[in-house]
């Protein structure tokens, strides 16, 4: 069974290690099969993965006047290593997804935060230009574009944050509200043309900030947008996790109406603990088998890649 895959940090990993190799060491980690990659080449084709997002993000603690250099950093890792790969082909536009042969894997390229373009929408016309098809306003921070759901304040979006929303319009680019505050959130539902969650689960099931409330999944059902599971098991449940743990947040989101709006978002390479049997993109026929077995083949084909392509592409 394909998957559609809406989040994972591999080209974080990719850029930390060519600038720690940078010209004096022999580069330590190969996106084709390197074990510390969980999404690389290998696995992603091991795991029936059709299309995987790959997300620029950049940490809180780099400067500010260094943000861009990282985040075009990141996007050479995706051209020089990830395209590069045998059968992996440039998704530049949703609908091509459509459009791939059975041996290809579509790549993504997406931004999770705005940090990257700072307060420059020239800098953000360059990343859709480059590829960019989704924008996840926040990470946890604030930055000038809006609130992330660690911040305090809590506000909305600013002024230039509704500026940004326009473009992702003009663009068609999928605005992002996984790691927003209920108010940020709030702005993009009146604002944004194409919303969606790539990696948030239901807090009604587990009660963390980076999940969505039972009113924020109902109003990305009837925006039409997705709400796409991750594997990171604080957002799951407490304690270890195992692929059953995910069904409660399948059945809530379910249960609100949104059969047809639920989707896959890992965070693989971006998470540190992971559920049993579903450790990196190798083992989604794990996962598949034991959605089939409790689902059934119809909807476990929806959650895995046609609710996807239905909506967005």
């Amino acid at each position: 069974m394909k998957i559609i895959d809406t989040h994972c940090d591999a080209l974080l990993k990719l850029q930390s290690d060519k600038r720690e190799t940078y010209m004096f060491k022999k580069r330590n980690l190969n996106f084709s099969n390197s074990s510390e990659i969980d999404t690389n080449a290998e696995r992603l084709k091991a795991g029936n993965v059709k299309v995987q997002f790959f997300a620029i993000f950049l940490s809180p603690a780099i400067p500010d006047n260094e943000k861009w250099q990282h985040a075009l950093e990141q996007v050479d890792c995706f051209y020089d290593e990830i395209l590069t790969q045998p059968n992996m082909v440039h998704i530049k536009h949703l609908s091509e997804i459509n459009d791939l042969k059975d041996d290809e894997i579509g790549a993504v390229l997406t931004l999770e935060g705005s940090d990257a373009f700072g307060n420059d929408l020239m800098k953000l016309k360059t990343l859709f230009r480059l590829g960019v098809l989704s924008l996840g306003l926040t990470w946890n921070n604030a930055n000038l574009v809006a609130d992330g759901v660690g911040e305090k304040r809590l506000a909305g979006l600013t002024n230039f944050g509704f500026d940004v929303i326009d473009l992702c319009n003009e663009y068609g680019v999928l605005v992002d509200v996984s790691h927003l505050n209920e108010n940020g959130f709030n702005d993009i539902i009146d604002r944004a043309d194409r919303v969606f969650a790539s990696h948030s689960n239901s807090r009604a099931v587990m009660d963390h900030l980076r999940n969505l409330t039972d009113s924020q999944i109902t109003q990305i059902i009837e925006k039409g947008g997705m709400i796409n599971l991750v594997f990171n098991p604080p957002f799951i449940k407490s304690g270890d996790c195992v692929i059953e743990d995910l069904f409660p947040h399948i059945d809530r989101i379910i249960d609100l109406g949104g059969t047809d709006h639920i989707g896959l978002g890992s965070d693989f390479d971006g998470i540190f603990d992971y559920v049993k049997d579903l450790g990196h993109a190798g083992e989604y026929p794990n996962f598949v088998a034991k959605l089939e077995e409790r689902y059934g083949h119809v909807l476990a084909e929806k959650i895995t890649h046609l609710n996807f392509q239905n909506n967005f592409c």
